[in-house]
């Protein structure tokens, strides 16, 4: 994967392939496992092949095929029949939600520009001192994920709140 630079071409940014294939992959694992409410989808195997994302992220088309091809369109049908618990269930896996105001849970991201220099700014959820499956386990993670991805990064202090 390239290194987070600031897209200006014609095919998908990193952003949209990243996001792209979070969305496929916990698809694919909500039908594999069988979570959804519906015994006719769930007696279905079906491969997500890929997803793609709009510029805003805010449309996901899933390319998808029922294991041997046979039953396309019924395949479709119930997917479209099931999008509503679909939606959630792939929003509630991609999600980091937290009832604490000000809480930054995910990535923020936008494109910058400094004279010629052009680039992307990350604002992530920050480094708190723990490694469990807790919402601050998931943000610090995620935010390692983030520092592993970047060419360079600024760590802010609030000077109100100190270290």
């Amino acid at each position: 994967m390239a290194k987070n630079k600031f897209h200006d071409g014609p095919g998908p940014s990193q952003r949209q392939l990243r996001v792209g294939e979070l969305i496929r992959r916990s698809l694919s694992e909500v039908l594999a496992r069988g979570d959804v409410h519906d015994p006719e989808l769930n007696r279905m195997s079906v491969t997500v092949g890929e997803v793609r994302t709009s510029a805003d992220l805010k449309i996901a088309t899933a390319y998808v095929l029922p294991l041997g091809g046979e039953g396309r369109d019924e395949i479709v049908a119930l997917l479209a029949r099931n999008k509503g618990e679909l939606r959630r269930m792939i929003g509630k896996k991609l999600a980091l939600v937290d009832d604490q105001p000000g809480v930054t849970r995910d990535l923020r991201e936008g494109d910058a520009r400094l004279f010629d220099l052009r680039f992307t700014v990350i604002d992530t959820a920050g480094l708190e001192e723990v490694t469990d499956d807790s919402l601050q386990g998931r943000m610090r993670r995620l935010t390692e994920r983030a520092v592993e991805m970047v060419d360079i990064a600024l760590f802010l202090i609030d000077g109100r709140v100190g270290v």
